[in-house]
């Protein structure tokens, strides 16, 4: 497990140690093959304030615990990568463990879990100029549509996404835009992220249209609620897309497997991107867990 005192220390006293080893990284291409498919590990949850995974309310709040789980599944073979933000990626960096992988940065993280703008989503984490600089190989956003919305956060965010895509198209750099249709629930005012066919076909046709180019513009998908219905869903557009795993329901690991499998089969998916039902399984077995989602590729 990673010395937290050790890392703190050199954050400490060599806070140009990140900038250091970022620099010295061996990089890779994203698809190094024609046949090549990504597995990524995801972790810029924290940065929202979303800690929970299973029944722990704060599991990601464990720092040394969360490396740890990370390191391990990122020294899998058949994992490509990790998402993360800014804190995480640096902690990653400071510990070697992001050499010949791909690593995207998280950019908007303003949309806290369960606040009362969190559709307003606004850029806190990574700039496309972070990335680059930084020598990443991609950033992801995250965008949430409210048709109800009273706040015009959604909007905003919109907005916002379509310069984000147009500022990495500029640095040529990929963009990773995860949508979804949202709605407020009536009784307990928590966000929900509507998984119908319908709902994700209307999630795809509106990021597929952000800026003023699509050229770096990928996909981070969710499998709808109706697993069948995913070729259909996956007609709306033309872009690459990986799916987002999600947490696993009713802790049915067999069954989640069973539906990435079926979707993973569609011509434009090009992958998984993956984060607590593969760092937080329920049987605790993260490198089980990861190995049988490489599996799936």
């Amino acid at each position: 497990m990673p010395d937290l005192r050790v890392l703190a220390r050199l954050r400490a006293e060599r806070p140009e140690a990140v900038a250091e080893a970022a620099a010295r990284r061996r990089r890779r291409p994203l698809l190094p093959t024609p046949t090549a498919r990504l597995m990524i590990i995801a972790a810029d949850h924290p940065a929202r304030g979303a800690l929970a995974a299973g029944d722990r309310p704060f599991a990601m709040a464990d720092r040394a615990d969360l490396l740890t789980r990370l390191c391990l599944a990122l020294s899998r073979p058949g994992v490509d990568g990790v998402l993360a933000s800014a804190d995480v990626l640096d902690d990653l960096l400071l510990l070697g463990a992001l050499d010949d992988k791909i690593v995207l940065g998280s950019m908007n993280r303003g949309g806290l879990a369960g606040a009362s703008f969190e559709l307003d989503d606004r850029f806190t984490g990574y700039t496309p100029s972070d990335l680059h600089r930084r020598g990443f190989d991609a950033g992801k956003l995250l965008l949430r549509i409210d048709y109800d919305d009273p706040t015009e956060g959604s909007v905003r965010t919109i907005e916002a996404a379509a310069r984000a895509v147009d500022a990495m198209a500029a640095h040529r750099l990929p963009v990773f835009v995860e949508p979804f249709v949202s709605r407020r629930d009536p009784d307990s005012g928590l966000l929900r992220n509507d998984l119908s066919p319908e709902a994700v076909v209307r999630s795809i046709a509106v990021a597929s249209g952000l800026g003023g180019t699509s050229a770096y513009t990928w996909l981070k998908l969710p499998v709808t609620d109706d697993p069948t219905a995913m070729a259909r869903v996956m007609e709306t557009t033309t872009l690459p897309a990986v799916l987002l795993g999600g947490d696993i329901k009713d802790g049915d690991q067999e069954a989640t497997y069973e539906k990435w499998r079926g979707a993973l089969q569609l011509p434009t998916v090009q992958g998984l991107v993956v984060g607590r039902s593969l760092l937080y399984p329920p049987d605790g077995d993260v490198a089980q867990a990861v190995d049988t989602a490489v599996s799936l590729l």
